[in-house]
């Protein structure tokens, strides 16, 4: 009989990475031959949920009990952690809820900080103290768990995150004129995009300078507390450094269709991320699923990834370095074709078939292992 799996994660039409990534693996999921349904972390729950959200957890609201009763129904529940979504300091009404969890659990852990807050640990571990496995998608955030907060190795299983993988354009295939440079995601300090900025005012004597397009609306919380202040700062810089005709803004949240559109145009994906924690990244995974070159930052994901030459990573706040590494990218077309080929090989496991199997293979054993039990 086919595995039935709950997820308790943010979910669409909330406008994030962890809803994206959910919504992902259920399509993958049940493509694959599992029955899925979702408890969706809410700030208010919705009186015509979307298809699949079986129940709304309020965030700061006091519904745990009935939320776990709607995940007792499946054999296999998955919680999609970071820290703020599910209300509470931290995060720590998702206790209360996973306290009463009777299905074999999964906790996929999205960030795994190197330094956090003693209470940020204290959450983290008493989480992963109720779960059966945890999931982390990179080596380095699975070393963490185990080298900083103590957690068994044996309970800790690396699965890359989920990516549509599409066929990479070959060079020659390109459209010509200028070099088209790509960000992506949610918008708001810390995505470093005005270093980009910087580096296109070294790009000057290229010809034709490359366009920098940066998709993506202002992250929620970022924009109920500072507006558009982020966004509206990196173009004055733009204007002040006389690049702003280089750099083109589109704030919205693209579906999947249109968000893949978007990369395919692209020519280079630049993720210049001003976090050195950062330990998962879907738009990296995207990128070198969807076969682009990537200058990224050092932040561990990248730096993970991209060894094998499907990108470059660069040193935080180095403006002249990843000015160096676009132009390298623009100027050495053999560079670039390696990078194409080497990101299809990095691919293969980050497919959302191969991802869902592995998901489901460890659903089943931990299944199996109760059954026994």
């Amino acid at each position: 009989m086919p595995l039935s799996i709950g997820i308790l994660s943010t979910y669409p039409p909330t406008q994030c990475g962890l809803a994206t990534f959910s919504s992902s693996l259920a399509d993958a999921l049940e493509a694959a031959g599992s029955a899925v349904g979702v408890v969706s972390a809410v700030d208010v729950a919705e009186r015509a949920p979307s298809r699949r959200v079986a129940h709304h957890l309020v965030r700061n609201g006091r519904n745990a009990p009935a939320a776990a009763r709607v995940l007792n129904d499946f054999d296999v529940v998955i919680v999609q952690h970071e820290f703020g979504i599910y209300g509470g300091a931290d995060g720590e009404h998702l206790i209360d809820v996973l306290d009463e969890v009777s299905s074999r659990l999964i906790v996929v852990a999205h960030t795994v900080l190197r330094q956090p807050s003693v209470h940020q640990r204290d959450v983290l571990k008493r989480i992963i103290h109720r779960a059966d496995a945890v999931v982390t998608m990179t080596l380095t955030a699975r070393r963490r768990l185990i080298d900083d907060y103590g957690i068994d190795g044996r309970k800790v299983v690396v699965i890359p995150h989920g990516a549509t993988t599409m066929v990479p354009t070959p060079a020659a295939a390109r459209r010509p004129g200028a070099p088209r440079l790509l960000t992506w995601g949610l918008i708001g300090p810390g995505k470093g995009i005005e270093s980009v900025v910087d580096a296109l005012s070294m790009l000057r004597a290229l010809d034709p300078q490359p366009r920098y397009e940066v998709v993506g609306q202002t992250h929620p919380r970022v924009l109920e507390r500072d507006g558009e202040a982020y966004r509206d700062r990196v173009r004055a810089h733009a204007v002040e450094l006389g690049v702003s005709h280089l750099v083109t803004f589109r704030p919205a949240y693209l579906d999947r269709d249109s968000l893949h559109r978007v990369i395919s145009d692209a020519d280079l994906v630049v993720l210049p991320y001003e976090s050195h924690e950062q330990v998962t990244s879907g738009v990296l995974i995207e990128a070198v699923a969807a076969g682009k070159p990537v200058v990224a930052t050092a932040f561990p994901h990248a730096v993970e990834l991209l060894r094998s030459g499907a990108g470059i990573t660069v040193p935080h706040g180095d403006p002249k370095a990843l000015a160096h590494a676009i132009q390298r990218v623009i100027c050495e077309p053999d560079l670039a074709e390696s990078m194409v080929r080497r990101a299809a090989a990095a691919a293969v496991e980050s497919s959302w078939p191969r991802v869902a199997s592995r998901y489901q293979e460890l659903g089943a054993r931990l299944a199996d292992a109760a059954l026994v039990a």
